[in-house]
C-alpha cells in the first residue's frame, strides 16, 4: 500500500467518526497495516479480479448489518410492534439505503473497480451498496470482532438510522410492507406472496377505490388504498399485523 493510499484511507476512518482517538486502529503499526489491510480488502470489487475482495466482508457486513439495525430500532424505538419494527428495518439496511449512505459518506472515489464495474453506470448502486456493506463487515472487524465490533457500527450507523427513521416514521406510506413480507415469507420457505385485488368503486380520488387480499400458506392478509399498490401495501400490513398476533412456538 503507498503512502498516499495508506493517508487517503486514514482521512476517511477519520471522517466516520473513527480517528486516532477512537481506538479502532491498533498502535503497533504491523498490526495497523493489517488493519487497513482489512480496509482496503471492503473497498476493492470483485470485478477488479483481486485475490482479495469485498465479498468476504460483505458477508459479514449483511449479518452484521441486521443484528446492528435490530438493536438500534430496540432501543430507540421500543414501542413500535414487531411488524413496524421488521418493515423499519428492511429500509434501514435495503440496498438503496446501503447506496445512499455510500454516497453521504464518499465512499465512491475510494472504491478500487475493474473494467467492467467502472463502466457500468447503471449498475453503479448496486456496487456502491456491496462495498458499503463490506465496509460494515470491516468496521465490525477492525473494531474487535464479537469483542467490541457491533458497538463501533452502531456508533458509525446510529446517527444515520436515527435520520432515516425519521422520515420515515413521518411518512407511513413510505414503508415498503409488501417487500417485508415477501423476505419474511420466502426466509420461511413459504414462497411468495399471492394478491388479489378488486375495483370497489369508480369514484376518482376515493382513497379505498381498491380492495385487496394477500395470502402466503395459512397467512392472510386484507387491505384498501385508493390505489391497487396503496391496497397491496395495506394487505400487507395486514398479514405482518396478524403475525404479530401469533402465539410464540411452543406457546
Amino acid at each position: 500500500m503507498t503512502p498516499q493510499r495508506r493517508q487517503q484511507l486514514l482521512a476517511f476512518l477519520e471522517s466516520l467518526g473513527f480517528g486516532a482517538a477512537s481506538g479502532l486502529l491498533p498502535a503497533e503499526p504491523t498490526a495497523a497495516r493489517a488493519a487497513l489491510a482489512t480496509l482496503e480488502e471492503a473497498l476493492t470489487h470483485s470485478s477488479t479480479g483481486q485475490p482479495r475482495h469485498h465479498d468476504r466482508l460483505e458477508f459479514l457486513g449483511d449479518a452484521v448489518l441486521r443484528l446492528a439495525a435490530a438493536e438500534f430500532l430496540r432501543s430507540a424505538h421500543p414501542s413500535l410492534s414487531v411488524g413496524d419494527t421488521s418493515a423499519l428495518r428492511a429500509q434501514l439496511v435495503s440496498d438503496r439505503w446501503l447506496s445512499e449512505l455510500a454516497r453521504a459518506i464518499a465512499l465512491e472515489p475510494l472504491l478500487l473497480l475493474g473494467p467492467m464495474a467502472s463502466g457500468d453506470r447503471a449498475g453503479r448502486a448496486t456496487v456502491l451498496a456491496e462495498c458499503c456493506e463490506a465496509l460494515v463487515g470491516a468496521i465490525y472487524t477492525l473494531g474487535g470482532g464479537p469483542q467490541g465490533g457491533l458497538t463501533a457500527v452502531q456508533q458509525w450507523l446510529a446517527p444515520h438510522w436515527q435520520a432515516s427513521a425519521a422520515e420515515l416514521l413521518a411518512d407511513p406510506l413510505r414503508h415498503n410492507w409488501k417487500s417485508v413480507l415477501q423476505e419474511w415469507s420466502q426466509g420461511q420457505g413459504m414462497g411468495l406472496p399471492a394478491y388479489h385485488c378488486h375495483e370497489r368503486s369508480r369514484v376518482h380520488g376515493d382513497p379505498e377505490r381498491f380492495e385487496c387480499r394477500v395470502e402466503v400458506a395459512d397467512l392472510i392478509g386484507a387491505g384498501r388504498g385508493g390505489s391497487r399498490r396503496q391496497a397491496e401495501q395495506q394487505a400487507a400490513k395486514a398479514a405482518l399485523e396478524a403475525l404479530d398476533l401469533r402465539p410464540a412456538p411452543g406457546c
